[in-house]
Formats: C-alpha cells, structure tokens, sequence
C-alpha cells in the first residue's frame, strides 16, 4: 500500500540535495620532490576546478552446481578504478599548475634539476641546448617509493553550509599523464591542464558529521575561503574585545587583540604605519 506523506516531508527528504560545485582536493606528494619542485603547494588545491569521486566494483565468480536452474555470484575481490582526472586552472602568473605536474613526472624520471626547465634550477638557456635535447639522451627512471605519495592525495565533498562531508583518501598516487591544451586565436577562454592520476585504492575516512565554518583539523574544516574573507574584511571592533576575566589576564587580551589588529592591517583594513599600537 503507498505511504501518504505532507508537502513538508518530501521538502525535508528531497529538497536538499548534494551540488557538485562544493569539494576541495588536497594534493600531497613524497619529502624528496619538494625542493625539485618548489612551488606553493596551496595554490595547487585551490586552482582545482574539475575532479571525480571514485568508484569501484567487485569481482565475482559464479556457481552453478549448488541448486538446480539457480546461478550465484559470489565476490572474491574488490576492483578499484585504476586512475582519477582532476583539471587545474592555469594562473597568468607562474603556470603553477602546469609547471607543478612537470616538475613531478621530470623528477620520477630522474632528470637533472638544473637542466629541467620545470624546476628550481637555472633551466636551458636558448643559446645553449640542454643535454635533455641530445640525441644520445638516456635516463633511469627513479625507485617508485622514491616519487610515489603513500597517502594525502584527498577528494573532501561538503555542502555550503559545512554541515556535511566525505573525504576520499588515495593511496599511492602519482601523475600518470598530463593531456594537451589546445590553444588558438579564437575567442579567449580559461586555459585549463587535465592530469591523470594512478592509485592502488582509496579509503573513505569517517570524520565527523557537523563541521564549523573556522578551525578544525579536517579538510573541511579548516578556514574556507570565504570565512576567511569576510574575516579579514571585517578589521578589528575594540567594541568587540572580550573583557578581562579571572581565567582571562589582561596581558592575554592584549595579545589577541594585537594579533586580530595584525590580521586586518595585512588585509588592508589599515593604512600603513596607522595600526593603533597596544
């Protein structure tokens, strides 16, 4: 027999869904590649404009002999995608993005770091062709424990509200490939880079439920950009400071509100040499 329900029961359960705009992608790769690299690993998370949760399937095996006309399936392995898209906005500035994923795969080939335009080294010059030019190129491809990041590739799924979130955590990720971006004399558009990369599985993390829009510990839960923003944007009330208390010495408020005054001048709140000094 079918359920009745109210308009306000199918709003509660129906009209909320999930949107795919609100994730956040941590990027993490092994101690050795980051003085190869030496690019800002945040700036990385935050360009990331396109990515994918994982799936995954089991593998099963069937039985025809245990009942007459009946087959079953019984699962013996749990298969994992072998890899994860994830694109990158492009900045005008530096190339991050394009230059970070260089960097990764020139150092899993073990190229030299001061003929690898991609690094922190000098780079070739135009006059004088790097040996990574010469016909009699050779390399030998680094140990894989060397370029391969354990853990700390995540994927964190949350909602506006930061109320919700799911966290993807991959395990031994690295690039696998880098695609083409095509560029032309047409209409201007936002160059992108697409990067594939290969894991062994992932892992769900069960973290908690409820996540605050400031502090915390989890992906989600660490200052988002616009928390921050208007945070910053606010500058610093002495109408808001907190009194002094017996558990709160005057000494400590000082030094909040000097660090909450810091905060506002570095985000322009304050004119230069006009912070009120404490």
């Amino acid at each position: 027999m079918p359920t009745p329900r109210s308009v306000s029961d199918i709003k509660s359960k129906l009209l909320r869904p999930a949107l795919t705009s609100h994730f956040e992608v941590q990027l993490s790769f092994p101690q050795a590649l980051r003085s190869f690299i030496g690019v800002n690993q945040d700036t990385i998370n935050l360009s990331c404009c396109e990515a994918s949760l994982p799936g995954s399937q089991l593998a099963t095996l069937e039985n025809n002999n245990d009942r007459t006309g009946v087959t079953e399936k019984h699962a013996y392995r749990r298969q994992f995608d072998d890899r994860i898209d994830l694109t990158f906005y492009v900045d005008a500035k530096n190339y991050t993005a394009i230059r970070f994923f260089e960097g990764w795969i020139s150092f899993i080939m073990n190229e030299s770091q001061d003929e690898n335009p991609f690094s922190g080294g000098s780079g070739p010059s135009v006059d004088q062709p790097p040996n990574l030019a010469s016909r009699s190129y050779n390399y030998r491809v680094k140990y894989p424990n060397d370029y391969i990041a354990d853990q700390g590739l995540k994927i964190t799924k949350f909602e506006r509200d930061y109320q919700q979130q799911l966290t993807y955590e991959f395990i031994r990720a690295f690039p696998l490939s880098i695609s083409s971006m095509p560029v032309s004399f047409d209409a201007s558009s936002l160059l992108k880079v697409s990067v594939s990369m290969s894991y062994i599985r992932y892992i769900v993390l069960k973290n908690s439920s409820k996540i605050g829009p400031q502090g915390g510990s989890s992906p989600a839960e660490r200052f988002n950009p616009s928390s921050q923003a208007q945070f910053n944007g606010s500058g610093f009330d002495p109408g808001t400071a907190p009194k002094a208390s017996p558990r709160t010495g005057p000494a400590a408020l000082r030094n909040q509100a000097k660090a909450r005054e810091q905060q506002a001048f570095f985000s322009g709140q304050f004119a230069s040499g006009t912070g009120r000094a404490l």
